[in-house]
């Protein structure tokens, strides 16, 4: 390990100790009994705004030592643009925290994850567009003349068996648990080591791949790849910086494998909507009958109008914008991977599951891959190792993206044939 390495990686020691107190996703939460309350005045016919209490925080040493990491992290050198990148976005997630419950926890959130109008990359459309896009296809696929999948429906208890089972088998070096969390409000939630299932909930077929591809098979895989890292223990981590990166390239494993359904999309579509109609003006209130009127259950709208509403005031006017990635990540996942086919540099998308990290950081960060710095994954998704399926498909994409669905007549595909 040359000088410059060590010293970065120091650094890096120093960063993970120092980001311990920030729990982003942990402090935003809604305990369960808000949701209890909030449908039990629905139900008597007398809605009232949530009331949520964020525990106070004082981040002043962490940005202290933050800002000497920074200072002391060297902007030539691939770790250290890395490094200063990571600070910078743990400062603004601290100052989120601080602002918790107040207006201007928003301009801290879009630092972090955008907003609905941001532009996509490669495009003159936004996430907005997108997202319209995605609800109106959906709407029309529902009203179409279309064959219903005969999904049925596990408990908690046997999705956590079949989950086990799946898990255990895969990652044979690390032992990741399926638990049933009955104060868990959304339908699942996954770190490195567990994945927690929401009691009480039944899970379809969908459920139950999605599950897979998207929080054991991304999300847990690359946080175990990150902390098996010789040197930057903070792939291990998360960031929110790699928000985008990490939800797009889950979100694309969901695509690639077809886990991923049209409903899905709508979900995550209508919630990049739901942000935007808050930046509006819209309440909680507001927000949570768009979720009734776009035919959720009551417990999926308080959850999908929770998510709009984490750490914000639910009166309106501001939102955390976390959910704007998902559409934007997937979007610029998918771009890089036919990218990566064209410029024959395929290679590319395996470092991507070395850890949790940014698309830029695939970039930046190549070179210490080379020289054995950064270790290749331990663990990769079973659709990333057949290369010469995925190469199939995206070559497929590349050449099907030229073709101009909106000039296609039906004339056009009968005589085609």
């Amino acid at each position: 390990m040359d000088a410059h390495v060590e010293h970065h990686a120091a650094l890096d020691a120093r960063l993970c100790e120092a980001v311990r107190p920030i729990k982003l996703m942990t402090d935003v939460s809604w305990p369960a009994r808000v949701r209890d309350r909030f449908l039990e005045r629905w139900h008597a016919g007398q809605p009232e705004l949530p009331h949520v209490e964020y525990p106070r925080r004082d981040f002043s040493a962490v940005h202290e030592e933050l800002g000497a990491i920074h200072d002391a992290a060297d902007p030539g050198h691939p770790l250290g643009e890395y490094l200063r990148r990571t600070v910078i976005s743990y400062q603004v997630t601290a100052d989120l925290l601080q602002s918790m419950g107040k207006p201007d926890m928003f301009w801290h959130s879009m630092r972090l994850f955008g907003r609905p109008g941001d532009r996509l990359p490669g495009s003159d459309l936004s996430n907005l567009d997108a997202a319209r896009h995605f609800v109106g296809l959906a709407e029309e696929v529902d009203a179409g003349d279309f064959i219903n999948e005969a999904d049925y429906v596990l408990s908690a208890s046997i999705m956590q068996q079949e989950l086990q089972h799946t898990l255990d088998n895969f990652f044979v070096h690390h032992k990741v648990q399926v638990l049933i969390d009955p104060d868990l409000t959304p339908k699942a939630a996954a770190g490195a080591t567990r994945i927690r299932l929401r009691a009480s909930t039944g899970f379809t077929e969908y459920d139950r791949q999605q599950l897979l591809e998207h929080e054991a098979f991304v999300h847990s895989l690359t946080a175990l790849n990150g902390r098996e890292q010789p040197y930057l223990k903070s792939l291990g981590r998360a960031p929110p910086r790699i928000t985008a990166t990490q939800e797009g390239l889950a979100t694309f494993a969901e695509l690639i494998t077809g886990a991923i359904d049209i409903q899905r999309l709508k979900r995550i579509s209508l919630r990049i909507i739901a942000i935007d109609r808050a930046l509006d003006g819209a309440d909680f209130i507001e927000v949570f009958k768009l979720f009734r009127a776009a035919g959720q259950n009551e417990i999926e709208s308080f959850t999908s109008a929770m998510r709009v509403f984490r750490g914000s005031p639910v009166t309106g006017g501001t939102a955390f914008t976390k959910d704007t990635v998902y559409l934007h990540g997937l979007l610029s996942i998918h771009t890089f991977f036919r990218w990566a086919l064209k410029n024959r540099r395929l290679n590319l998308t395996h470092l991507l599951f070395a850890g949790k990290m940014a698309l830029h950081d695939v970039f930046t960060l190549e070179p210490m891959f080379e020289q054995g710095v950064i270790a290749e994954p331990l663990y990769l998704p079973h659709w990333l190792k057949r290369t010469n399926g995925l190469a199939g498909m995206l070559a497929f994409s590349l050449f099907a993206n030229r073709i101009r669905v909106d000039r296609v007549e039906a004339e056009d595909l009968v005589l085609g044939l």
